[in-house]
């Protein structure tokens, strides 16, 4: 099996989302989302994970990290931990057999500029979108509500490089301008971006074009598109991950032994 970390490069953000089986509501219980918010920590406490921003819906996880380039395996092994355990622990728990997630995850590569921005906006409206709140405030295993109010305990947010990355100082001004885009963005159209779900970098045409080079042979095929977005590296459409195509699979067994 070929190995998923060879899709990460080094100093970028990457977009990962990854859906439960079937589209199934596997999280709709707030013990469950709690519960793998327990090891997105382990994975930063474990493998140094650099996130800057995430949500755990009842169906799907969007999560915003960071690949700081010191441990090329990071990213991976961070993502088959949250999900394996998480897996392990539901279909003990439940007397269930069988697959918790879609069997591939997938990873966009997001320039840290305005299009970072816009990437963070779309994660911190994930609930809007589908209905179920009025303001991303209101659901409670989010990104927004740690920018807006820092964990005491068991933070997950890296706030330094969140910062390092937006251009400020200091936090007081990234909160109030995170409040100020989700604000602004609540006034807008909302709608599903097939940007952060379909393609494998978004961009200025620099970024995308520096970023098809980087991946190589990896990347052979696709297609750089323009959209409201930004410019893309668009794969095929297929489902959330499908990395054969590039010979690599983000994939794993869920009774596999995590370290």
């Amino acid at each position: 099996m070929a190995r998923a970390n060879r899709h990460f490069l080094s100093g970028y953000a990457w977009h990962i989302t990854h859906r439960c089986h079937k589209k199934e509501f596997l999280l709709k219980l707030v013990k469950d989302r709690e519960r793998l918010l327990h090891w997105f920590f382990q994975a930063k406490k474990r493998y140094g994970l650099c996130i800057l921003n995430y949500i755990v819906t009842s169906n799907h996880i969007h999560l915003l990290v960071y690949d700081k380039g010191r441990n090329p395996e990071h990213i991976p092994r961070s993502i088959q931990l949250i999900a394996g355990r998480t897996g392990q622990e539901y279909n003990q728990r439940k007397n269930r057999k069988g697959a918790f997630w879609e069997d591939r995850y997938h990873a966009t590569a997001v320039q840290d500029d305005s299009h970072l921005i816009k990437c963070i906006n779309y994660i911190d409206l994930n609930m809007v979108r589908a209905g179920v709140v009025d303001h991303p405030g209101k659901w409670k295993q989010s990104g927004f509500n740690e920018i807006q109010n820092p964990r005491k305990r068991y933070g997950l947010i890296n706030f330094d490089y969140l910062m390092k990355l937006l251009n400020f100082s200091d936090y007081d001004s990234l909160k109030v301008a995170h409040n100020q885009w989700v604000n602004s963005a609540l006034e807008q159209t909302n709608k599903k971006d097939p940007a952060w779900t379909q393609s494998i970098a978004v961009g200025d045409k620099q970024f995308i074009e520096n970023t098809k080079e980087l991946l190589g042979d990896r990347a052979k095929g696709r297609r750089k598109i323009k959209s409201e977005t930004g410019f893309e590296l668009r794969e095929d459409q297929v489902s959330y991950g499908d990395f054969d195509q590039y010979g690599f699979k983000n994939q794993y067994r869920w009774d596999a032994a995590f370290s």
